[in-house]
Parts: C-alpha cells; structure tokens; sequence
C-alpha cells in the first residue's frame, strides 16, 4: 500500500535559485531594498535568510514568488532567477507562505483554499482534489475539506496556507516569518509540518524568521543580507560575501555572509548580534526593573464579554484593572480573543456585557466609558497599535503618518516637529521619513504605528503584538522605549505571544481564558 502523505520526492523537481547582483528599489524610494545580492541555492537545499530588520529578506522572497510587482512599482537590477528563468517566467515553481495567518485563507472552506493555487494552474480536477488530500494530510491538519478556515487556529491556519502551497508541487517553498504571530503551540504545529514537507518532498527551502532557534536544525546554510541604507545615495556597489561565512568590509553589502549554521553563527555570531539577528546565546540588552510600584487604577474591566459578533462572545467574563506605571501583558494561545479583549480596553470595539470603566482623572468629566468618547479624546487618553499594521495607515509618507495625530490636537508646528523628529531618530526610521508607509518591511511598519500612537502622549497605550517582525536590535529598542513609558507613569497593555517582552518588562501578566 503507498503512502498517501505526499507525493513521491520523483513528482517534486527540486528548484535552484541563483541571484547575481541582484536588487530591487521600490518606486517611492530612495535607497534599495536590495541591492547587489549575489548567491547561488542547488536543488534541495533548505536556507535560513537572515538579516536585519529593513535587510529586504521579505522584498527577496516576494521577487522569487513572482509578486513584488512590475516596471510601474519599482526598479529592478542584476538577475534573479528559479532554474535558470527569471521568476515571472516560472510559474507555479515557487510557493510563498507570510506572517500572518488570517490574511492567506482567501476561500471560505478548507479544501476550496488548499485547491485555489492547483486550480490557477490549471491542474485537472480530479487531480486536484487528489493533491488537496495529500497535501493536508502532509502538514498533520486532520480537519474535514467543508470545515470553515475562519474556525481555524492560527497554526491551523498556517498549515493551511503550506498545504495550498504543497498542492501546485512547487519546487521551492518560501516562507516569511512563518510563525511570527503565533502562540508556542503555533510555533511547533507550523515548525514540525515545514520538516516533514522537506523530508518528503525535498523540495528547496528557504525561511526567513527573525527568532532562528526553531529553525537551526531543520537547515544547512545560512545567508545573510546587508542592510543597503545609502548605499544610491554615496553610489556605494558592492559585491556579495564568498561561501563558508566569509564577510565583506562596509555596511552596504548584498550578503554579509553565507556558510553553513555553525560557521556563520559561530565566527559572526557577535556582529551579526549588533546587527540585529537573534543569535542563540546573545540576547538583547534588557532595560532596568521598575524602580516605583504601580500607581493607581486608570482602567478597569467588570464581568466584561467580547467579541465581535452580536451575542457571540469569544472572552469573558474579564475582571481586570489596568494600572498606571505599570505593564499589563495579556496572554493566552491563538484563537481565545486576545486582540479583542484590546480593543474593547480601548474604546474601539462595543463589549458584549458587563463594562469597561475609566478612572475619573482618565476620564475627565463625567463620561467615563471609553467606547463613547470621541476620536480627539481618545488621542491623549487611550493610544491604540493594532496587531496588523497596514490597517491603521492614512498617509502617504512615513514623516506624514507621524503627523496626523499631533495636527489632530491642534498643536504648533514646531511642537509637532519636535515630536516628529524624536521619534523618527528613537524609532530607526529617520532615513525613511518621505517614504510611502506601504513601502516598509514588516518591521519597520510596526515601529512606525508605535511612533504613530506615542506622538499624541496618551496615558494608556495599548499594544497589539508590538515587537512582532523585529529585529534583536529594535526589540530591544521598543522593549526600552515602553519601559520609559512606564517609568513615566504610563499605563501600558500588552497583547503578546513573546514571552521574552514581558519576562524584560517585569509585566503583571493576565492569562485570557475562553468564556465560560
């Protein structure tokens, strides 16, 4: 009897990926995402792309999928190509699964999604559904084809997306961040599914992920991109680094180094530190534990229920007291209603019963509801950061973005630039400050909506899986910026899977339950 987990490595041709001075700078942009990359990946092999944050690790896997788009959205140069063909010429060759696990269910039932990419190349039926049953079965979700994906967990659902993947046999499958916003349970779900995938298909792997501990044994070659900031500007052009965790002289280098794990990590371990990737032994700089105790109660929840359906709630009921000078982290696994238990804290989303209460020096005046303040109120008493960045955008360039709350308020404009201008220096995106916010990576969109919600000096901040898609070196960044928050007598949420953000902010944690 065959095994029926997966085609056979026979109907899987490998890919190979080569990049000979390869970059890409977007339309709106000065400076390259990428710029002078140079590697060659055989068939087969299973890479871990790491870089800082803004590196372009993400703008690379997109080139390779075929999606970073055309002539009229960026400026390409050098050649990048899958078996030899640029990707745009390689259909269905590679397969790319993103961070976020809700934005890739695109149809309403499981099997309908996994089949979406076999049908758009054009693969006959019985085929598919064929490849549908294989390639569920090969990532472990033991789930019926007509079950809703929006019932799914988040590693349910990234295991979703790896099967749509694994439906069109691609040969090189690329992932982004795979597990960034998952809960450990996630993590291991989507980490044990990825291996088995490369045991039976042997199909080329190439994984970007800031956190590398999960992914070190499941790889044998490391890659590391240089950041590229300026590198247009002093008409910098610098070849790539040589094999073997070789490293080239200046910051604007294409790779910064490529060997297998323990050489890069081992000889570079320290600089590649500084530079921001999360080495295994080097852990961030950590701020100073809080030197006051927690003042009094800002916000308060009682016998509160949320969600986001009329009479469907997800979370409750909730007693919770939100304190200021202190950080309240708010944990639970994927699926129990952590973001819109925030939400609801915030004013932005109707509770489903019991209620939320502001403190009277909050509230200030006798409406003490939050849900029923209006917009400019709620800027300097309760600052939102949702969990998906691009959700919470409205202008146009990054400098723009800062602006809006603080003109919101009718401030000067030298009051406002003031603002501005600290947080583009304290948040590392000076050098982006007439860039389009939908031009950022991940990471930097992140640090821009934190930016974004500090500049109007709220009292209680509420943060949406704020350190998600940073690197060591902005983590740390961020983790100190809330820690001088709280210093300063701020009430801060925190909605995390990131143990590491609490255990370095002393947090009260709060575990979210389902409801009862």
């Amino acid at each position: 009897m065959t095994d029926p987990s997966i085609a056979p490595r026979a109907l899987i041709r490998p890919a190979s990926v080569e990049a000979r001075g390869w970059g890409w700078r977007f339309a709106s942009r000065l400076d390259w995402a990428v710029a002078d990359a140079s590697f060659r990946i055989e068939p087969g092999e299973r890479v871990l792309l790491l870089g800082a944050s803004g590196a372009g690790k993400s703008t690379l896997l997109h080139a390779l999928a075929g999606v970073l788009g055309g002539d009229d959205e960026g400026e390409s140069r050098g050649e990048l190509t899958i078996d030899g063909l640029p990707p745009a010429r390689a259909a269905g060759r590679a397969g790319l699964v993103l961070q976020d696990p809700d934005s890739q269910a695109i149809l309403a039932r499981v099997g309908d999604d996994v089949a979406f990419g076999a049908e758009n190349l054009g693969i006959p039926r019985d085929e598919i559904w064929r490849r549908v049953r294989e390639s569920l079965d090969a990532v472990g979700l033991d789930v019926p084809l007509d079950r809703s994906t929006s019932a799914l967990s988040g590693g349910q659902k990234q295991r979703l997306a790896l099967a749509g993947v694994l439906a069109m046999r691609p040969g090189l499958i690329l992932l982004d961040e795979p597990t960034a916003n998952l809960d450990p349970e996630g993590v291991r779900e989507v980490r044990d599914a990825v291996e088995r995938v490369a045991e039976r298909t042997g199909a080329t792997l190439i994984v970007v992920e800031h956190r590398i501990d999960v992914w070190l044994p499941l790889v044998d070659r490391v890659i590391v991109l240089g950041e590229t900031g300026g590198a247009e500007r002093d008409g910098a052009e610098r070849g790539g680094a040589e094999r073997d965790g070789a490293e080239r002289d200046g910051a604007d280098v294409g790779v910064l180094a490529d060997g297998d794990t323990a050489s890069v990590l081992g000889a570079l371990g320290p600089r590649l530190a500084a530079g921001g990737v999360w080495v295994p032994g080097i852990p961030p700089r950590h701020p100073a534990p809080p030197v006051l105790e927690p003042g009094p109660v800002v916000l308060g929840a009682r016998d509160l229920r949320v969600g986001r359906v009329k009479g469907v709630p997800v979370a409750g009921p909730v007693h919770m007291d939100v304190r200021a000078g202190e950080v309240l982290g708010i944990t639970g696994p994927n699926g129990v209603g952590k973001s819109t238990l925030a939400l609801t804290l915030a004013g932005l989303l109707p509770s489903l019963g019991g209620r939320v209460e502001a403190s009277r020096v909050l509230a200030d005046g006798p409406q003490r509801d939050p849900l029923k303040w209006t917009s400019r109120a709620l800027l300097t008493r309760i600052g939102t950061v949702f969990q998906e960045p691009e959700h919470q955008l409205l202008a146009t360039t990054v400098r723009g973005e800062l602006e809006i709350g603080p003109r919101s308020l009718g401030l000067t404009e030298g009051e406002i630039a003031r603002r501005v201008d600290d947080l583009l220096v304290r948040l590392r995106l000076d050098r982006l400050a007439a860039a389009n916010p939908y031009t950022l990576s991940g990471g930097e969109m992140r640090r821009l909506t934190v930016a974004a919600t500090l500049a109007t000096r709220p009292r209680v901040i509420v943060l949406d899986e704020p350190t998600f898609g940073q690197d060591a070196v902005t983590w740390a960044e961020l983790v100190a910026i809330i820690a001088e928050l709280r210093e300063g007598g701020t009430a801060v949420v925190v909605v995390t899977h990131d143990d590491g953000v609490l255990d370095a902010l002393h947090a009260r944690r709060f575990e979210l339950e389902a409801p009862a």
